[in-house]
């Protein structure tokens, strides 16, 4: 981890606003980058004047909104087909597919938010979105907003810690935990307003 760490901070030092970019965006997609170990040493280069922290936090932002785009297409363009013709292998049936798709839908804009929130969903969330061919302004729009509540979170932990490592990954897993309840508290309040439209 410490090596890991110190590569990153060399990395984003020589590269700068655009090796934030490039990693943001792979973290976004499929490849394993964690943005745990991206944001917070952008962050700790923002707090020793090498760069701007809300720069940093702009860039971080559009680069998992770039790679979130890349799974988005992906998905819908080969996920859809794929799915239709071998799901059944796999016990997804073209009626059941056809009701995901239709939560996703009608819920598509909530699903993306809090997605982009969440570990490991994060790097998936875009893969529905896809396969329902989600409007696109309301894709990028709730992308944006879920990737930059989380690079703005990791940045201000590494711009107020610094480079220690244990630090790092402590206080962010306890902003996982954090917006683990945010979404759960969100979720709650979204249905109870969707039950009471319905009725």
């Amino acid at each position: 981890m410490h090596e890991l760490i110190n590569w990153l901070l060399s990395t984003i030092g020589a590269m700068g606003y655009p090796g934030i970019f490039m990693l943001m965006a792979m973290e976004s997609s499929v490849i394993p980058v964690p943005s745990e170990l991206v944001m917070p040493p952008a962050g700790y280069l923002a707090h020793q004047g090498e760069m701007n922290i809300w720069v940093s936090i702009l860039m971080g932002t559009l680069g998992s909104l770039v790679g979130a785009y890349a799974n988005y297409f992906v998905a819908h363009y080969l996920g859809r087909p794929l799915v239709l013709k071998y799901g059944r292998y796999v016990w997804i049936t073209e009626h059941k597919f056809a009701k995901v798709e239709k939560f996703f839908l009608r819920h598509g804009e909530i699903s993306t938010f809090i997605g982009r929130l969440l570990p490991v969903v994060r790097h998936l969330i875009s893969i529905p979105a896809g396969i329902a061919g989600m409007n696109h302004l309301r894709f990028s729009l709730y992308t944006l907003a879920g990737a930059g509540i989380w690079c703005t979170i990791l940045a201000w932990i590494g711009y107020f810690i610094g480079r220690e490592q244990a630090l790092i990954m402590k206080y962010s897993h306890q902003a996982v935990i954090g917006v683990v309840v945010f979404s759960a508290v969100l979720v709650a309040v979204y249905v109870w307003r969707q039950q009471r439209g319905d009725r």
